[in-house]
């Protein structure tokens, strides 16, 4: 599946065949990454991002949670994605990361609202959240432009490299609010 964002931008359903692009771009810019996401200190090697990769696209349809690779002009700078869905209660949490040479840009935000149509209108979901660390200014301004309610603080929410916990922000958007 492809979703278009703009004329440059689209997300394309992730495939087995995408591992060697997110493990090289993970591997080259992880202090980037490292700050935010947990999972980088435990992507070491090809067959550890191929081992994720794999885990989504061969997950049971029950529970196939829909991940896309973010791209501009074709090349790869990023992955965008829904996590913890709960089909019964009908919500869904978006999570993404972009390389840094992309940033600032609008592709995430673009790239977000797409994915909140897809799901309030294909999916049938109700409740869209999105969690991000307290100091990540940027990540933090995505819901907040897309206009996202505040609902409060996760204490401690994720560990973070270095053994380091941290609060979460959490936003959410119900689909009367689109």
């Amino acid at each position: 599946m492809i979703i278009k964002v703009d004329t440059n931008i689209e997300l394309r359903q992730l495939e087995q065949s995408d591992s060697d692009d997110i493990f090289i771009m993970i591997d080259s810019q992880r202090e980037h990454f490292g700050k935010w996401l947990p999972f980088v200190e435990f992507t070491k090697k090809l067959s550890d991002t191929e081992n994720f990769v794999s885990k989504i696209v061969n997950a049971p349809k029950e529970s196939l949670e829909y991940i896309f690779t973010i791209r501009k002009q074709g090349e790869f700078i990023g992955l965008i994605g829904y996590k913890d869905s709960d089909k019964l209660n009908k919500k869904t949490e978006i999570g993404y990361w972009l390389s840094k040479n992309h940033l600032k840009k609008g592709i995430v935000t673009k790239s977000v609202e797409k994915l909140c149509d897809f799901a309030f209108n294909k999916q049938g979901m109700n409740r869209i959240q999105i969690k991000c660390a307290i100091e990540n200014k940027s990540s933090i301004n995505i819901p907040k432009r897309l206009g996202f309610k505040f609902e409060g603080i996760e204490r401690q929410g994720e560990l973070l490299t270095g053994d380091i916990f941290t609060d979460l922000v959490v936003y959410s958007k119900l689909k009367t609010e689109k």
